[in-house]
Formats: C-alpha cells, structure tokens, sequence
C-alpha cells in the first residue's frame, strides 16, 4: 500500500489536471495535508473538522464526476489517515464521517478498501502485535464500515486474539504492559459490538468455539490475578460479563452469572458461561479479582440476569444475596483497591433502584424496613468511611447515601409508611457530629429534601453559625457553600410550591421571605474581618443566592455603609456577583451614588476591595456587551495605578479581570464591524455606535501601548510582571494567533476583519520592531519569571523569524551568557538559545562553522545544527574543566551549556528524531557520563576514587577540603596557608557551585533526554539501546548515591524518576529490569555497613529508591513498594552490633531514613498507607533506640507518617484547629492495627505512675509522648456507639499524674479528642470529684494534670451549652468547693493558674458570691510583696491578670494600684494591655491610658529595656485603642501635666537621637514622642520638639534602616495631621510630606500601607470630615495626593522645589555610561539594591507635573523665582550636554552589541528619564521666564529634546505617557 504522502501527491495530481475540479476540493485536500502534518492533536481535530465540512459543500455532481480512481486514492487517502491517527478516538471518527460521505456514492469501494486494509491484520500467520490490536480496536469503535467488514470476519478476528493471549501471558512484560489491557479492549469491544456474531460461538453449540473457549480462559486468568495490571484485570472482568450478556436465553445468562460468583472461593472452581467451561485458580487475596467481577456484572448486565435467582434456592436474587455479600465484604476489608470497591458498592445501590419495583414483586415484602438487618449494614458501611484518606471514596459514599434515602423513599411509598423515621433518626444522629466534621454537611444535603428547611433549621438552629465556621476554614467551605445552596434551593421550592416560579408572590417577595432567615448570615459573613470568611461567602454563597432568588441583592445592599469596615468589600462583591449572574445593570440600583461607591472600592488600600470592584466593572454575560465609555475612563485610571501590586494573586485576578473587559470589546466590536454596512437605524444611534467603537478601539491600542512603559530595567518585578500579564491578554485577545494547546479562549473566526479596521485608523501595531527589541531586552531580566514570559510572548505573537542584525547581536550575547559562572545569567543565555533557535531563519555563522558532520534524518537542519553547536561547546567546557577547573569555574562553568542543549532539544517544536541520530545522541551520553565523573571526582578529591564501585559520598567536611586543596592547587599553594575562615571563599563558591548545579542539570536533562527519545520511539526505530540506558542509569546512580549536595540531589531526581517511568511503561521487559536492578542495588546499599560520616536524611539514597518506587504506574500493582518495604521494614529493625559508632552510617538509621522519603513522597500517595500500621509501631518503638541518630530519624519517619495518615490538617484565618479531620472511630477503623499498640503504650505508661505516692522515680517512655499527640489531633465529638475506644480512658486520666509537664498538658488534648460528648459530664465529675480538700494529702502533678483535662473536657463540652444541666451544677458545685486551690494555701502558682483557667472556662455559670470572693482573693495576692522566688509564678500572675480584669470593677482597682505592685507585676500588666484586646471598651481604655500616662516618666528611666518598650507598647496601644491602622484622638482624656510631658518627650527623642535600646524598643518610642506631641499645647518648645522628631524620621526612613523603625516613621506621620502647628507649618509640612514619599516607596509593603494611611488622614483632616469617615486609601493613589498637598500648602516655601528634585532620578548620563562600560561579572551573586521596590522612572513620571506647575508659577513668588533661578544656573548647561552625549548614542541602521547592553542596564533608563524630566523642567521654565533664556535657547533645547525623544523609542526606550506629553509639550501646567 502507497504511504500516505505518495497518496497525497497522486490525489493533489489527479485533482489538479481532472476537469472542473472546484477550488473547495483542493482546499479539501490541503486541510487534510496539513492535519497529517501537525503534531498537535487540538490542530489535528480542527484541520480535520474544517475538512469534513469543506467535503459536505462540494456537491455530489463534482464529486461523481471523479474518475473511480480518483474516488478510490482519496478513500485510501484517508484509510491512511485513520491509521496514522489509530490512538486519536476523535480525530478517527471525523475521517469516518468523510469516509461515510464517500460511502453514499460508492459503497463497495470503501467497503472493499477497508476490507482490504483489515485482512492484513488478521489474514496473516504472525502474532498480533499491539499495533494491529490498536488499529483493530479503531476500526470497532470508531469506524461504521470498520465495523461491517468486522461483521464478516469477527471468527479469524476472534482466532486471532486466541493465539495471542497463550503469547501475552507467558511473559510478564507483555501480560502486565499495554498490549495485553488492548488485547481485552478488543475481546470487550467484540463482545459489546459484534454480540449478534459471538452469541452463536458461546451459547450455540454443544461444547463452544474454541477461539472464544481460549480467550475466556485467558480473561479469567488475568482477572484472578496471573496480571498484575489492575486497569487490566478491571477491563476483563467488565469482558466476561459483557458476554454473559450475550447470553440470547435469560437462563442460560443468569446460569453463568452464578457461576461466576464462585470468585470469592480461594480453592479452585469451575466456570460455565453457556457450552463454554473454564478452570479458575485464585492466584492471589487483593482484591481485585472480586472487584472486577462484581463491577463487570453491575455494569453490563441485564437486569434479569441481576433478579435471577440460584438454581439450588428460587428465593435468592443475584444482586441482593449473590452481590452484596460480595460488595460488602469489599467495602469492610482493607485493600489497596478501595477506592473501586466503593465505586462497586455505588453501582450496586444504582442497579437495586433501578430494579426495586421488580424486587418487590418478588419477595413481597419491603427491602429497608426499619428494623431491618440489610438498612444496618448500608448505614454502617456509608458512616464508618465517610472520612476515608483514600481518595475518591468520600464521593462514592456521598452518593451512595443519596441513593440509599431515594431507595428508602420509595420504599415507603410503596408499602404506605408515612412516617419515615429513618429521616428523623439520621437527622438526629448527624447533629450529634461535631461541626468540623466534614460528612456533617453532606449528609443534610442528602437529607434536606426528605424533611424540608423549617423541619431542619428548627431541630438544627445552630446551621448558620456552624456554616460561617466552616466558611473560615478551608477545607470545609465547599461543604458548607453545597448546604447553603440546598437549604435556600428547597426553600424557594417550597413557597412556590414545589415549582421554580410562583403565581402568587413576585420575585421581590421571594427575596424578603429569603431575607428573614439569611440576610443576617450574609451580612455578618461579608462584612467579617476573616479573610477566608469574606473570600468563601463572596465566591460561594453570593452566586447561588441570585441564581435562586435575583432580587435579594435590595435587602444585601440596603444593609451596608461604604465607610464602615468590611463594608465597602461587601457591596462591590454583591454587585459584582449581582451583575455576572442576572445581567442587570448595576448602575440603576443605588442611582448616582453607585459610581461614587465604586470609585471609592477602586481606590482602597485592601487589595480585595479594588479586585471586587473590577470585577464589578468587567464582568458581563453578554460577552457582546460592549463597555460603555465611562467604564473604560474608569479602566484607564485604575490599570496604571494597579501595576506594582505585591500579591500575585491579585496581579493574576487582575489578568483575568482585564481579558473579560477586552472580550466584550473585542465581541462588542466585532458585531458593530458585522452589522456595519447592513440597515441602518437613527443617524444619532449610528454615530454613538461608531464613537464608541472608536473609543473601544482606541482602550486596547492603549493598553498594548502601556506594559512597554515599564518593561524596561530598573522598574521593579511586580511592576513588569503585572505589565506582561496584561500585555500577554491584549495579544491573546485582540490578535488571530490560534494556540493548538487551549481548549478555550481561542480567536473568533472573523478576527481578521477588526484587526484590519483598526489598522486602517493607524492602531493595533502590536508586532512592531521596538516592542520586539523590549521584550528582547527582558529576555535578561534577574527573575526567571519575566524571561520566561517575554519568552512567551516572543514566540507567540511575533514575526517567525528575527531580522539579521537581531539574531547576530542576540547569538553573540547569548554565546557570553552561556559562559557565565552565575547561574542567573546561564540561564538566561540557555533561554535565549532557545528563542534563537525557534526563531531564526538561518543558523549563524558560528553554528555552520562548528557542525561539520551532518544529521542523517535532516528533517530539521537548523535545530541539529545548534543542537551539534551546543555539543562542541559542551565537550569544550568539559575538557577546560579536565585541564583546569578553577579556569572552568570562572569562564566555562558547563551547567549554562547543559541548560541551553536540554532546551534546545526538548523544549523546541517538533521530534527529537528529527534533531538526533545514535552517534550524536551516544557522544552526548558518553560527554555526560564524563563530565559527570569528573565532578564528582572533584568533590572527591580524587577522580579515581569516584569511579570504583563503591557507593559512599564523602562528608560534607571532605568536600571542603577536596575543594580547598583544588584552590590552593590553582593558586601554586599561595592560599594554603592561613587562618581559617569560616565562610566561602569566592573561589571556593564558584567550583562548588560549577559542581552541583552541573550535576543537577546533568540530571535532569538526562531524565528528560531519555523520556523524550522513548515516548517518541517506534518499534524499529530507537535513538537508544539498553547498553546506553544502562550507562545512563549509572550516571543517575553516581550523581544520587555519591554526591551529598542536596540542590544536586533535588534536581537529579527530577530527571531521574522521568528516567525510571519511561522505563517501567516500557514493552521491552529488559528496560523495564534496569530501574528494578537500580532499586536491588539501592536497598542492598541501604543493608551494607557504611564508613562515611553520618548525614541528614541518608543523603541521595532514600531518593534513588523513592524516584524508582514512584515511577510506576498507579493502575499497576507495586510489588516492589511491598517488596522494598519489607526489607526496609526489616532492616531497621535489625539490632545494633556490640561495637556501633555514632560518628558513622548505620544500615538501620539510614532504612528509616528511607522509610521516611517514602512516607513523605507525594508520588506513592496513599499506596503507602497500607504498610502504615507497621511503620508506626517502628518508628514508636525505635524512640527507645541507644542511637542518638535513630531516635531522630524515627521521630521524623514519625511525624511524616502521622501527616500521612490523617491527611492535610484544615487551615483556617486563625491559624487553624489543632485537629485534623479523622475521628478517632475512622482512625482506628482504617488502621486497626495500631489501636492495641497505641493502647498498650498508654497503659504501659500509667503502670510506671502506680507506684507508691511517696516515691520520686521518673520513669521515662520515649514513645509516649508521640503516641497522645497523634491521638490528641484526631478530631473530637464523635460518638462511640459500639464503645470500642472506651478503653483508651482509664490510662490518660491515669497521665494526669505524670511528673512531666508536657505529658500532662498533651494527655487533657488526647483525653478530649478519645472521649464521646455522651461522656463529657461523666469524666468532669468524676474529675472533679477527686479535687482534693485543703487538709487532704495530693500530688502536685497529678492535681495540676487534673485540672488541665478538667479545663479542656470543659472547653468542648460548654461550646454547645447554653443553659447548664444538673451535671453541670454538680461540677459547678465541686469546682467552687476547691476555691482554696486559688489561694497561698495552694503552694504550687502552676496549680494555681490552672485552676483559674477551669474557673475562666465556668465563669458565665458562676454565681456573683463565688466570683467576687475569687477576685478578692486574687486581688490580695497580686498586692502582697513576694518573699520566695516561686517557679511559675509568672503564669500564674498573667492568669490571674486577666481574670480580673475581664470584670470592670477589678480592672479599675488593680490598674489603680499600678504604682504600687511590684516591677514584674507591671510588666505583666502592661504585656496583658498589649496581648489582649478586652480592655478596648472605653471606660477601662482611659484608665489605662491614664495610669501609663502618669507614670511614664517612671518607666523610662528603668534599666530594663523589655520594661521600658513592653511599656510604650501598652502606652501606644492605649492611646491608639490597639487600632495603629489610624490614629485615635480622645480630647477628654487629659494629657500629661507641665514639666511631666516636656521631660518624657525629651528622654525619648534622646533615646532616639542617640539610637539607644534597639530597634524593637526604638520603634516604641518613636510611635509614643509622636503620639505625645499630639497633646502637647501649641508653643516655640513645640516646634523645637517637633523639629527633632523630623531629623529622627529623616534619619530613620533610609531603605538601610530596620524595617520595624521604617514602620514606626510610618505610624508617626498618621499622627502629625492630627497636630495643630500654627508657625511654621509650611516647612515642617514639605519635611512630612518628603518622609511621607520616600517611605511610600518603601521596599515593604506594610511600611507603604502606613504611609498611604497618612495620607488618608492628611486628606481627611484637611476636608474637614468627621473622625469615624476616614477612607484608607491606595499606595497609588496616595503618592500624587500627597503632592497635591505639598504643592496647594507649601508651593513657595524653600524645601518644596528641593523635595521634587530630590524624587528625581539622576541625569547625568556620561557618568552613567561609563559605569556601564567598566562593570564587569566580578563575583558570583549580585549585590542586590536597599530598596528594591523603589522605581525612580515612575517617580519621574509622577514629580515631573509639579515641576512643570512650579515652572508656571514663577512670577508668582520671588522666593520661588530665586530658587528656580539658581536650579537654572547650576544644572542648564550639564541637561544640554547630557542631551549631546544622548544623541551620539545613535545605534547604526542594524543592532549593536553596545546599544543591546545599553537596553539591558537598570540605571541607563532612570538616568534617561530623569534627563527628559530635567530637560522638560528647563524647558517649560525657559518658555516661562525671559530672564532665565541667557543660560539656554528654548528653541535648540526643545529641538535637542524632541530629536532623542525620537532617537530612543525608535530603538526600544520606551517611556510613560507623562514623559511622552511633556517632551510633546502636550502636558498642560
């Protein structure tokens, strides 16, 4: 048969010289060209989709006019292209729909060629292969004359498969790889399609077909376990109840459904399928084989083979007593195949409902009666693995219930039962669940519809409170999101009675009769200060809510007030949501206030409120729904002001809000370009439309104009990534580049006709050279995030090919990157080779040059001829290194090489065969292994060492001095001698990093090599054989088990498990032996004593074992992880010898080592958790260990392994329960193995407590104290019915008397988490029933471990009671009697303190009496002098600090007497005003103010600096209400009294001033002075006080200044509003104002917050508004704010000319030239700057207006005209020269090197740009004044400015819009 391009070239022939052969026919023909060529499968399905509909346009005339061999080339054509697309379903059915176009015409043609095409699979002597399975499949499955031709031939199809089944699992490569799961693919698909030709082969005849004898014998062989291959065994047992489906008589069907439930027999039996007999051997006891067949026969059979009954009891039915007995003990039993057990018992509960109504009719009577034993099971089975780890099987379980209440239902129904109290008892049972309890939530789900809303809120009251608890913690926000969503759904059925739509109520009423039960919820969840709580409701609930009820936004919205806290993120959320689900205009709701609202929410300092609000102005239904004018005004203010956002995830919402605006641009446009020309409405609305079009038009030529603004060097990383995402939508949106690799968001069709319309109005230039040569400049960036998407985009968007002069200059700077010891900048040469490569149209000279040889496969030439570039390179790096590897460091490091092949290779478009042959690919093999062994060899100290066999690192200590030795070497042994330093040298930094970040590329591009060549091997054609794989596993093996470096470990691993995977899905067994051979080899090292030192975590051979394990496929049973783990397992149980050195690998510490790598890595998942019971009681047990090393590792393995088996713990705002999500009924469930180990310790632990009371023995067990906490986060409040956990009890309230604090403070954890709720009143009384009485004898400890289970018993049992029970009053009664326990008659303060945290935890039950004669007791201790230092004391003060002052009355008394305490009882009470937050009310707040206030003088002069900040903290933090977001000012409380306020003042700022008591206490002082100058009465002192407190901000807001003082400046502008300076407040306003800028841009963003919230209050002051109205708003938005302020209050006052200029970047540009000419790669790490965040081109852009207003303003004050005057003198001639030495700078017409390094410097660009912003200055000061025109002609200078303006962004400088106007003088004053 003809290839198909030999095909293709007669069809393009015979079409071209045939007679009226249309023009469609040769589009045809060429989409289906190009189909054939393109690799990408989306690519392939749209050619191919395009093709069928070009073949349905031609009419049947033309193609009845085609010769019939041109009709029969094109049906081979596309035979051909079936076969060539055989693993592509979709893409095979649309050449069938073409196929069956042509079919019509000539049917026997198509039928005879695909009869032709088929017999060569099948009429042949040979053995299938797995291509011909492949194909055989397709034409089945996807091919309708495939399928008649399968008619006719289905008996030679069927010997065929026969004979190869004997072949497939003889050998256990083949039975356990792909040819044998496509083998029963096709028995499956022959069974299910051709039934009608295989039902007379099986049921027909009397001793069956041979073939189909064969093929059954084979299915069941594989299904019982010959096959490993779960996936496989899975498909045949679905196979073998397909054909008993077959089955054309019912009973011979349900005869062999019968026989084939004999699977659960583990002695041999027989099976009968019709004349067919079969004999089965169990071979194993996982599982599977009882799965398969159970899922085969659910999911096949018909349902009267299912209701059939046994022919020994006619009363039995298959699915109830053949089936379920079968699922049920699956779903009981502990296998690694659980998750389809579930999915069995789910289809199982499916097939019973669907099949009730004939159950009934059989049986007679009802299927789940209430008493009845198979509702039990069903319950028991769903409750008990509700929480299983086992992914996927919650969601079987969820629905399993659902179907298990509809089944009940039903059954009521059936049988009149109308009360249904299963309902009510289930109802009551899941509330008994504590609310973290996940299966709570789905589980009312289920239930809601049986009972109805009212019936469940009523009995359920606390569901929303429960609802916003769960919307705080993440992993229950889904859950409780779903209920929210039934509850509202089912009350809207029910007030419309059961429909959607009521014809009573219109929607507003609806939505009031929502309002009264969930307006509240919502209200306070939106509004909430928890941050999850905000995010969840806004994304969850708010959507649901107007889906169900559109008008409940009027009762959400009249709710909320802008200013209020949360408020403003509540309201655009609601709108927003409002707007995107109903499509109602938001701008109608509230009137004109709306766009107000909105542009306050665009302006707020809380990065989700502006998010809100741009969702709110982008979102639409409509994606036509075009912007309106002011909506796109609004964007044009908000994206500049948004760039330099820190919080990715705000820049990716940004993204996404921006691509939905340009989308309805782009679709509103494009219907307006449609319609344009058809009938025409109104003139008016015509004019509108076309304005607007204009205007939308214009929006997306602006915004693809302004990324470029600020991708140059020098603006910071947010600010550049946020410019590329942007610039990354408009290109992706607005061009008609296709992306084969997206599902969705692809170009419109007729994308071509608005592109073309705004290029006809000069627009949309989106490729242009100067854009290319910016994102070219990014290519070099510091963050690999950048480069990778200006790579992106490079490639994407713009032109194929680079000019010439680009691709020479960019090879040239590539060739020097790649050379570079920085990893950095490597790696930016290797990325740059990259693009290069994809993007030049001819390879460079260089490339040519150095590539002699030619690629055999020359399908493409420029890739292998870099490819073979990149080669030599390699070899030379490599041999530089051999002769001199210091020189090798520094010039040719080889990891930039190694980058550069890896991406080259595989990260360009096409094959790697076409780039490759063997003799390449084994020279890059070989320089690998080479290069390889010689780093090693260095690392060694000795290259002959690295190559033996033996597979031990050296120590860390080794590699220093093999290192070390290399230097001193290099240097002649001039640096041998010496003192020791303790840090790297730079020499040694730069071999040590050559070393491992070499063999970490080394590593993982070998990995990925091999991957690559594998997955794109045919079956004659392999780029590698087994000699080169096992050379290449020997690399693998050297870089993991003989290199320590873990960044080399790390990154070898990656490339390694790819390495491993390829092999193990391999067809060829003796690949798949080398990663086995590798783990043989890696375990029997793990086994071999070690004479290296010991290291953390074994090194690289936990790795080397994990990476093999991992590998495998996760449908495949892993008989290596068992295998592994047992000789692990059994490894580190192996004693130590007599003689073990400490210093020294043991074999056993590195097992659990490994043990732990295994637990820990997420490519086992939960295959591992099957060996975790063993593992536990190892690790537990190992804790006793004499090694110090195997204690540690044990108790690492440990906690891997608790991490494991309980899952993810659940985070919520508050940093999230100490729990985890199992209870502990699920815990021991899924591991019932640990639960007599667990109890044993505990009980072992309480034996060594039961000695005399008198005796002081410690008796330690190490595994102890890991065992309660494992138990203490298993999630409490479960009940235990079956009481099977009561056991664990006795021994924790036994571990109350542990002499080891922690012990006892982890046991009252444990204690709450092992008891059931039923339980709680039981234990606290007896609890406190043993209390001892003053006079009674005790142990301290077990008195204190008492009370502390006492308090967390307390804790848990109280958080659902609202009213006390008689219980309760008898503990209330207890706890009172033992109030001595609170007095000096208790000796022990920590007794103490835990008594009155049990009294705390009660106080809302305690009478008055109590209470009061509690705090009196306490009050007299606090005063009384302490003689004996006490331990714990501390504590106990700080408990009882704060049970006092919870009541007001004592906090005023104690606060009082504060003068009087002692020093540590003040430091205690002012650590409490600082931690809590209770005492904010108002009148407690004064006090405490007062009090600090009075005696601060007293403070300051203490000695002790944590006195004297814990102090100011207090002070501050009364002053400010513990709010320092925004200043506080309470004129009723009086300030401090003259000379008290003078003198404090004075001794802070001279703390200050002379940096005295560290930052943390600075911070303090610098907050208090300006809070306490805030007070202070106007006077001359005041300036001066004042003024002092500037220079300290001044000094203290240097990026070089600790951040905490840089905050504390912050805090103290917010004040200075505040402060009323009548003389001279223009002066010190500028000074402010200037610490005000510089710290709002401030490298931390916290800093920048605090400083935009002094503008805000800035703002707010001068505007007069009241003070609870303060709107905090945007950093952005505050820097031209602030000004504003300065130019409106302080234009003419002298520092104010001085403050702009000082925001300028610098513009002396030959001094910036000419660092850039001497800079030099002098060391291996970049210098990074003080202030990274800072941008001095945007503060150009923002400074240069003001200069220009100052300009204007020049006659209007001579002060002002001096200063202008002289700034004119001093600076006009260097602006002039700076402009000459700008203009020479002229690139030639091409691209240089020197211009190319220019574009590249982060300080060229400022310079520039503070250069235009002078010579702007200048000029609009030339233009002003006439007396300034002698130092400079206006007309030259603008002239002068204009022409580099011009120069520089026609050579990729671009500038901002504010510069662009300025040079334009377009800018107005």
């Amino acid at each position: 048969m003809l290839t198909f391009e030999d095909l293709m070239t007669s069809l393009r022939e015979c079409v071209i010289t045939e007679r009226g052969a249309a023009e469609t026919v040769r589009l045809f023909i060429d989409k289906l060209s190009e189909s054939s060529r393109s690799s990408v499968k989306r690519s392939k399905e749209r050619c191919l989709e395009e093709a069928v509909q070009l073949l349905r346009q031609i009419p049947e005339t033309q193609l009845h006019v085609l010769e019939e061999s041109h009709l029969l080339l094109l049906v081979r054509l596309l035979i051909s292209m079936q076969l060539q697309m055989v693993n592509i379903s979709t893409a095979c059915r649309k050449v069938d729909q073409m196929l069956q176009h042509l079919a019509k015409l000539d049917h026997q043609l198509v039928f005879r060629e695909t009869q032709l095409c088929l017999h060569g699979i099948v009429q042949t002597e040979q053995v299938l292969s797995h291509e011909d399975l492949q194909r055989a499949c397709m034409f089945l499955e996807d091919s309708a004359v495939g399928r008649e031709v399968w008619r006719e031939s289905s008996l030679s199809l069927l010997s065929k498969v026969s004979e190869l089944f004997p072949v497939v699992l003889q050998q256990e490569s083949l039975r356990d790889g792909p040819l044998c799961y496509t083998a029963v693919k096709v028995c499956l698909q022959i069974f299910q399609l051709l039934s009608s030709e295989v039902a007379p082969l099986v049921w027909g005849t009397e001793h069956g077909q041979p073939a189909v004898q064969k093929i059954l014998q084979a299915l069941m062989d594989i299904i019982l376990g010959q096959c490993c291959n779960r996936d496989t065994r899975l498909l045949a047992g679905t196979a073998v109840a397909m054909l008993i489906n077959t089955a054309p008589e019912s009973r011979a069907g349900e005869a062999a459904a019968w026989s084939l439930l004999q699977v659960f027999h583990s002695e041999p039996w027989l099976l009968t399928v019709g004349a067919l007999q079969v004999q089965c051997s169990p071979t194993g006891k996982d599982g599977v084989d009882r799965v398969a067949v159970s899922r085969g026969l659910l999911t096949c059979c018909r349902p009267h083979i299912l209701l059939s009954s046994h022919v020994d009891a006619t009363q039995t039915c298959l699915l109830l007593k053949g089936l379920f007995p079968l699922v049920c003990a699956l779903c009981e039993e502990k296998l690694d195949c659980h998750y389809f057990a579930f999915e069995v018992f789910t289809l199982w509960l499916k097939k019973v409902k669907e099949s009730l109504a004939d159950i009934w009719k059989m049986t007679g009577v009802r299927l789940l009666p209430d008493d009845g034993s198979l509702q039990q099971e069903l319950i028991h089975i769903i409750w008990t693995n509700a929480e299983s780890p086992v992914e996927g099987v919650s969601e079987f379980v969820r629905s399993a219930f659902s179907l298990l209440l509809d089944i009940y239902k039903m059954d009521c129904e059936q049988f009149l039962d109308t009360k249904k109290i299963l309902y009510c008892t289930l109802l009551q049972r899941i509330i008994k669940l504590p609310w973290e309890a996940k299966a709570r939530y789905h589980r009312l789900c289920a239930l809601l519809p049986y009972l109805g809303t009212d019936m469940v809120l009523d009995q359920y009251a606390e569901i929303p409170s429960h609802l916003l608890k769960c919307l705080s913690t993440n992993h229950l926000s889904p859950c409780a999101s779903e209920l929210y969503k039934c509850l509202i759904q089912q009350q809207r059925r029910e007030l419309c009675g059961g429909s959607q739509k009521s014809a009573l109520q219109t929607e507003l009423d609806l939505a009031n009769q929502w309002a009264k039960r969930w307006q509240p919820v919502l209200h306070e969840a939106l509004t909430s200060d928890v941050t999850l709580l905000q995010n969840n409701s806004s994304t969850h609930l708010l959507p649901c809510t107007f889906q169900v009820f559109p008008s409940a936004v009027d009762p959400l919205l009249a709710s909320l007030d802008p200013f209020a806290p949360g408020h403003l993120h509540a309201w655009a959320c609601i709108m927003s949501s409002y707007r995107a689900l109903t499509g109602g205009s938001p701008w109608a709701l509230q009137g004109s206030s709306t766009l107000e609202t909105l542009q306050l929410a665009l302006g707020s300092a809380d990065d989700k409120v502006r998010l809100a609000a741009l969702n709110l102005l982008c979102c639409s239904p409509k994606t036509k729904d075009t912007p309106t004018t002011e909506e796109m005004s609004i964007m044009r203010k908000f994206i500049p002001q948004n760039l330099n956002c820190e919080s990715s995830p705000f820049r990716q919402h940004l993204q996404a809000g921006v691509k939905k605006f340009l989308v309805r641009i782009r679709d509103g446009c494009l219907a307006h370009v449609k319609h344009k020309g058809k009938k025409k409405g109104d003139a008016t609305n015509s004019e509108m439309t076309q304005d607007l079009l204009e205007q939308a038009i214009g929006f997306v030529d602006w915004l693809d104009q302004l990324p470029y603004s600020y991708l140059a060097p020098g603006h910071s990383y947010q600010r550049k990534k946020t410019a590329l995402l942007l610039l990354s939508a408009v290109l992706e949106t607005c061009t008609d580049t296709w992306s084969p690799d997206k599902k969705k968001g692809q170009p419109p069709a007729n994308m071509g006709s608005l592109i073309n319309c705004a290029r006809q109005r000069g627009q949309w230039d989106f490729v242009c050279r100067t854009k290319q040569l910016v994102l070219i400049s990014c290519l070099e960036d510091c963050t690999n995030e950048i480069r990778e998407l200006s790579a992106g985009l490079l490639l994407r968007f713009f032109p194929p090919c680079f000019p010439d002069d680009i691709a020479a200059v960019l090879f040239m700077r590539t060739k020097l990157l790649l050379c570079s010891p920085r990893v950095q900048e490597a790696q930016m040469g290797a990325l740059m080779m990259k693009v290069l490569l994809q993007k030049s149209q001819d390879q460079h000279e260089d490339c040519s040059l150095n590539s002699r040889a030619t690629i055999s496969s020359g399908s493409n030439p420029e890739a292998s001829c870099m490819v073979k570039f990149l080669v030599k390179e390699l070899e030379e790096h490599y041999l530089t290194a051999k002769a001199d590897m210091m020189l090798a460091a520094r010039t040719k490091p080889i990891h930039g090489v190694l980058s550069a092949l890896q991406r080259c290779l595989l990260e360009a478009h096409g094959s790697v065969y076409d780039t490759l042959d063997h003799s390449l690919t084994t020279d890059v093999l070989s320089l690998l292994e080479n290069i390889s062994l010689l780093l090693l060899g260095v690392l060694y100290g000795d290259l002959d060492a690295c190559a033996t066999e033996m597979d031990a690192p050296p120590s860390f200590c080794d590699m220093g001095n093999a290192i070390t030795s290399l230097i001193a070497q290099a240097y002649d042994g001039g640096q041998g001698d010496g003192d020791e330093c303790v840090l790297l040298s730079e020499e040694h930094s730069l071999v040590l990093t050559c070393c491992w970040v070499s063999l970490k590329e080394i590593g993982i591009f070998l990995g990925s090599l091999v991957e690559k060549i594998l997955s794109e091997s045919k079956p004659n054609k392999c780029l590698l054989k087994k000699e080169d794989l096992t050379r290449a596993s020997k690399v693998f093996k050297n870089i993991l088990l003989k290199c320590r470096h873990w960044g080399a470990v790390e990154g070898c691993c990656i490339g390694f498990t790819k390495f491993c995977a390829s092999l193990l899905s391999s067809s060829e067994a003796e690949l798949r032996d080398i990663p086995a051979h590798m783990l043989k080899q890696g375990l029997q090292v793990v086994q071999s004593p070690r004479s290296t030192s010991v290291t953390r975590r074994a090194a690289g051979l936990p790795m080397l074992i994990l990476c093999v394990l991992a590998a495998g496929e996760a449908s495949k049973a892993k008989p290596l992880l068992a295998q592994s783990m047992q000789t692990l397992l059994e490894t580190a149980k192996t004693p130590l010898p007599e003689n073990w050195d400490q210093t020294l690998d043991l074999p056993q510490v590195c097992a659990v080592h490994t043990l732990q790598a295994l637990v820990r890595g997420s490519g086992l998942g939960a295959a591992v958790l099957q060996f975790a019971p063993a593992v536990a009681i190892l690790s537990l047990t190992l804790l006793s260990s004499p090694c110090w090393a195997m204690r540690n590792a044990a108790l690492q393995l440990y906690s891997s392994l608790c991490s494991r088996m309980l899952g993810q713990r659940p985070s919520s705002e508050d940093g999230g329960p100490t729990q985890h999500g199992m209870s502990p009924l699920a815990f021991f469930f899924h591991y019932p193995a640990l639960q007599p180990f667990l109890l044993g310790e505990l009980r072992g632990a309480a034996q060594d407590l039961q000695g005399p009371s008198n005796e002081a023995k410690l008796h330690l067990q190490p595994s102890l104290y890991p065992v309660l906490t494992l138990l203490a986060q298993l999630q409490p409040g479960v009940q235990d019915s079956t009481e099977t956990l009561s056991d664990f009890l006795p021994p924790l309230l036994e571990l109350s008397a542990s002499p080891i604090y922690s012990v006892r403070v982890m046991a009252s954890k444990a204690l709450v988490a092992m008891t059931p709720p039923s339980e709680y009143m039981n234990i606290l009384i007896k609890l406190s029933t043993h209390l001892p009485s003053p006079r009674e004898c005790c142990c301290h400890n077990r008195l204190h471990g008492q009370l502390l289970q006492i308090k967390a018993v307390l804790e848990r049992a109280l958080c659902t009671v609202s009213a006390p029970s008689s219980d309760l009053f008898e503990v209330l009664s207890r706890v009172d009697a033992s109030l001595w326990l609170a007095t000096e008659a208790q000796r022990c303060p920590l007794v103490r303190a835990a008594y009155l945290g049990v009294a705390d935890s009660l106080r809302r039950f305690c009478c008055e009496t109590y209470l009061s004669k509690l705090s009196d007791t306490l009050m007299h201790d606090l005063q009384a002098p302490q003689q004996v230092l006490q331990i714990g004391l501390s504590s106990f003060h700080q408990q009882a600090i704060h049970f006092l002052c919870t009541d007001l009355k004592w906090a005023r008394q104690i606060w009082d007497n504060f003068s009087a305490v002692t020093p540590d009882l003040k430091l205690s009470l002012v650590t409490w005003v600082v931690d809590e937050r209770s005492w904010q009310q108002a009148s407690l707040g004064e006090v405490i103010q007062r009090v600090l206030q009075s005696n601060l003088r007293e403070a300051l002069l203490s000695h002790s600096v944590e006195y004297r900040r814990a102090y100011l903290a207090a002070l501050v933090a009364a002053m400010t209400r513990g709010d320092s977001t925004l200043p506080q000012h309470h004129p009723q409380s009086a300030p401090l009294e003259e000379p008290v306020l003078p003198e404090c003042l004075d001794l802070l700022l001279r703390d200050l001033e002379d940096q005295r008591g560290g930052p943390e206490y600075l911070s303090q002082a610098l907050s208090a002075a300006s809070l306490l100058l805030s007070q202070w009465p106007d006077s001359s002192l005041k300036i001066s006080l004042f003024q002092r407190l500037c220079n300290v901000l001044e000094c203290q807001r240097l990026p070089d200044a600790p951040e905490v003082l840089r905050m504390a400046c912050a805090e103290a502008l917010c004040v200075a509003p505040l402060i009323n300076l009548r003389e001279h407040s223009a002066a010190i306003m500028s000074r402010l104002i200037n610490t005000g800028l510089c710290l709002l841009q401030d490298q931390s963003q916290q800093v920048r917050m605090k400083a935009a919230c002094f503008t805000s209050v800035l703002h707010h002051v001068r505007r007069g508004e009241s003070q609870k109205s303060i709107y905090l708003m945007q950093v952005n938005q505050a820097l031209p704010l602030l000004l504003d302020v300065l130019l409106e209050q302080c234009w003419d006052t002298p520092g104010t000319l001085e403050v702009l200029l000082f925001n300028l970047p610098q513009s002396d540009l030959r001094s910036v030239l000419r660092e850039a000419s001497e800079s030099a790669c002098s060391s291996l790490y970049e210098q990074d700057e003080a202030n990274v965040f800072a941008e001095p081109s945007v503060m150009a852009a923002h400074v240069l207006p003001y200069l220009l207003q100052m300009a204007d303003r020049y006659s209007e004050s001579s002060a002002l005209a001096q200063s202008l005057s002289t700034w004119t003198e001093q600076n006009a001639a260097q602006v002039v020269e700076s402009l000459a030495v700008c203009k020479k700078l002229k690139p030639a017409e091409t691209l240089t090197p020197d211009w190319l390094a220019l574009l590249i410097d982060p300080c060229v660009h400022s310079t520039l740009c503070g250069l235009l912003a002078r010579a702007a200055f200048l000029l609009r000061l030339l233009k002003t004044s006439n007396d300034l025109r002698h130092f400079c002609d206006p007309s030259s200078l603008r002239t002068s400015l204009q022409d580099v303006y011009s120069l520089l962004i026609q050579n990729g400088v671009h500038f901002s819009s504010t510069l662009t106007a300025a040079v334009a003088g377009e800018l107005p004053a």
